[in-house]
């Protein structure tokens, strides 16, 4: 087999495109992912609960988890790649739609579907598939610091929330590190997927320049270096991150 890199040379502009593209879709997932993932995961934890909350606060806590808990359920219980599918194909011509979106509508509506709709509707699938993941490892984080150190904290007059904030979770993140890193390591690998809906990224420049010369190891091997690269870096950033067990007091 007689190699050809040289049909790359001239999609050089198209990989770099895929290249930022991807990066795009990995840092907005990421960052909107922990936050959402944060927010769900303090709520599927009992330590902001008080201990006796009024019944309208405890209804509202209990329904509050129970949705937590259906959204955690189905998107960590079904593939991604059907996800992005829903979330284009169902979801956004809900909110984006010439004729009546709830968020956008009329000529504004088709130019946003046609100029931004593919890389919204994957920003959002993975925002919300991250979220999910992100969310357990939050709340197993939280829940490995010991409870002590919060009934401490608010015996001295701490209420919960400034416990969170000042005791607990410092320690909890900590321990997350490794997991939220390995988390954005499988969101750079994920973004391959949105290749489905249109959207430009590795996955799709490498089907383009496959699709033009009728070939697969050289495209498919250049994007694979380029993912390489990029969860590398990610998991050397991990281990500048990690705290050692020394300097935890242990």
């Amino acid at each position: 087999m007689v190699w050809r890199w040289d049909i790359l040379a001239g999609y050089g502009p198209l990989f770099a495109q895929g290249l930022w593209m991807t990066v795009q879709l990995t840092i907005i997932a990421t960052g909107a992912g922990m936050l959402l993932g944060a927010a769900v995961g303090l709520v599927n934890t009992d330590s902001l609960t008080p201990a006796a909350p009024p019944w309208p606060l405890a209804w509202s806590l209990k329904l509050l988890r129970a949705l937590a808990t259906a959204y955690v359920t189905f998107f960590r219980g079904t593939p991604l790649f059907v996800q992005i599918l829903l979330v284009h194909f169902a979801l956004m011509p809900l909110l984006v739609h010439p004729d009546g979106g709830w968020l956008l509508s009329g000529d504004a509506a088709r130019d946003f579907r046609q100029n931004h709709g593919a890389f919204l509707s994957g920003a959002v699938a993975l925002t919300l598939n991250a979220g999910a993941y992100i969310s357990e490892i939050f709340r197993a984080g939280i829940q490995s610091i010991h409870g002590g150190q919060s009934a401490a904290a608010q015996s001295l007059g701490m209420t919960p929330w400034l416990s969170m904030r000042y005791i607990v979770l410092p320690q909890a993140f900590r321990r997350m590190v490794p997991a939220l890193v390995n988390e954005s390591v499988a969101l750079v690998k994920d973004t391959s997927l949105v290749s489905a809906i249109g959207l430009l990224e590795l996955a799709m420049a490498a089907r383009t320049v496959a699709g033009a010369y009728s070939r697969y190891w050289e495209p498919y091997l250049a994007i694979s270096a380029m993912y390489l690269v990029l969860t590398w870096a990610l998991s050397r950033l991990a281990k500048k991150l990690e705290v050692p067990d020394y300097a935890r007091g242990r």
